[in-house]
């Protein structure tokens, strides 16, 4: 993955936002951080020549696929060329004059809202209020000035604002993970890729679907994650997203997806890239673990 110093990366969400953090951990702290208003606008900003490249949140191992980000992953035309996993840790955040026993309310992203219900049940007095994400929910409190309001967000956050953090550690589930992808315009691949995404539709007949993931079970391919979606404009009809445990340059993955074209419509590999490796508490997760923990939820 070669990413120059400098490289201008667009996320969704304000400074302070998880996705920053994410592509921090992924790039360093030598890029240019270009926070953006929506899912729509952040997928953009590399034909807008407002950013270099998009790191886009794609699955929470709690609240499942952020459907948004897949499907505009393929309409955009981007490609996969890295992904990061992070600890997702949602914080009581308020004003330094703030206290619990004085909130009214707490605001945040639904998803953020809906993983602290053992919180809010423990503090039934206080109202839920949605916002368009985490970060900007800190910022709008610290310019309201109000000390009855908190947000739910990251530790970042709070240091980025100036604001308090009250309570840390609100989310149910201690295993709350979330998969992020770094996007590029180009298709080139790092040469360590040991992972690829690609996505399909099949035809509506018996068997359609195992006859697409039996080019794969053929070869010891792993399949790590299957999903389907539906494609828009085209009811009842569906795409399927498969993960694979290998990389696009090898012989025998390219013989699979070579068996799996003849019968597929409109395959499209979007991506050859480096498996992500996590961090919980001091504990090193090997990248088998971390898919595992990702996809608890993979009903959802």
């Amino acid at each position: 993955m070669n990413v120059k110093p400098g490289a201008r990366i667009a996320f969704q969400g304000e400074r302070g936002a998880f996705s920053e953090e994410a592509a921090l951990k992924l790039l360093g702290h030598d890029i240019v951080l270009v926070p953006r208003g929506s899912f729509d606008a952040t997928f953009s900003a590399i034909d807008q020549h407002s950013a270099d490249y998009v790191l886009a949140p794609m699955e929470n191992s709690l609240a499942g696929s952020v459907h948004r980000s897949f499907d505009l992953l393929v309409e955009s035309g981007l490609h996969i060329i890295g992904e990061v996993v992070i600890p997702i840790v949602h914080n009581l955040i308020g004003l330094p004059s703030s206290t619990i026993a004085g909130l009214s309310a707490v605001e945040s992203h639904p998803v953020a809202l809906a993983q602290c219900e053992q919180f809010f049940i423990a503090h039934p007095h206080l109202k839920r209020i949605v916002t368009e994400d985490t970060a900007g929910s800190v910022r709008e409190i610290m310019r309201a000035g109000d000390s009855c309001r908190a947000a739910i967000a990251s530790a970042r956050a709070a240091e980025l604002y100036g604001a308090e953090i009250l309570q840390t550690h609100l989310e149910d589930d201690r295993e709350n993970y979330t998969r992020f992808f770094l996007l590029s315009a180009s298709s080139e691949s790092p040469a360590d890729a040991d992972k690829i995404s690609l996505v399909f539709q099949l035809p509506h007949s018996p068997g359609a679907l195992q006859q697409a993931l039996e080019p794969f079970a053929q070869r010891n391919i792993n399949l790590m994650k299957i999903e389907s979606r539906p494609v828009h404009g085209k009811p009842w009809q569906y795409r399927f997203y498969l993960d694979l445990q290998t990389s696009a340059h090898d012989a025998l993955t390219i013989a699979a997806i070579a068996q799996l074209s003849k019968f597929a419509v409109d395959l499209k590999l979007l991506g050859s890239y480096k498996s992500a490796e996590t961090l919980a508490g001091n504990t090193a997760i090997t990248k088998d673990v971390t898919q595992k923990q990702l996809h608890l939820a993979e009903g959802a």
